[in-house]
């Protein structure tokens, strides 16, 4: 039986001591991000290439924003092959779209003798014209695929498909369902009767001691 040299024993556990400690070090300091990015080669790492910001066009705005409708809708949006069962070739879904509508007074649209004031500036007369509707704004973060249902075959040409879920229908159905809906005109009634409050309120400020304002028909 052969045995170690003292020496070179304690020389072995004193290696072994830092290897550990240099391994306990390195995996700690991986964690904490302190380490450069060369010491893991096959990191991942994104890079932010995008062009710069150009400004296109500048518009003075002469509307009041006078009410906003949220609203929610549920589509359901199935496509089926003639002939075949669903459970072959077919696929339903489920999307729950949110989204806002912005109802406004265009005052550049005001006529002429649409705002008439007295001789003493004590009463004011003002003609608005109909309220508006903006295009509806979609909650990209609030909707979603609830659901989604495919058939076999449906399912095996998204394996293949650079593109399987392409959801720029649904946003596009439920934008259009939102728009519709809030064209019953409720909201542009909520839109004119603010506007009518706020300038009521702002002329009677000014000193204009009567201000009648004249609701237009809410345009269809």
């Amino acid at each position: 039986m052969s045995f170690m040299n003292p020496s070179k024993t304690a020389l072995f556990v004193k290696t072994g001591v830092v290897v550990m400690t240099l391994a306990v070090l390195y995996a700690a300091a991986q964690s904490m991000s302190w380490l450069p990015d060369w010491t893991n080669p096959f990191g991942e790492r994104t890079k932010d290439r995008s062009g710069p910001v150009v400004l296109q066009s500048v518009r003075d705005l002469s509307r009041y924003d006078a009410a906003t409708g949220q609203f929610q809708v549920v589509v359901d949006l199935e496509k089926d092959a003639r002939f075949l069962p669903s459970s072959l070739r077919g696929e339903r879904t489920l999307f729950i779209g949110v989204g806002d509508v912005d109802a406004y007074v265009d005052f550049s649209q005001l006529t002429e003798g649409a705002v008439k004031v007295n001789a003493d500036r004590t009463e004011a007369t003002i003609t608005l014209p109909p309220a508006q509707l903006d295009k509806t704004s979609l909650n990209t973060d609030e909707s979603r695929v609830f659901a989604t249902q495919r058939g076999i075959f449906d399912r095996f040409g998204d394996f293949f498909s650079g593109n399987p879920g392409d959801q720029q229908k649904l946003y596009q159905l439920a934008a259009e369902k939102i728009q519709d809906a809030a064209g019953t005109g409720m909201l542009q009634k909520r839109a004119e009767l603010n506007t009518k409050t706020m300038l009521e309120n702002l002329l009677k400020a000014l000193g204009f001691e009567k201000v009648t304002v004249h609701l237009s028909s809410v345009a269809q």
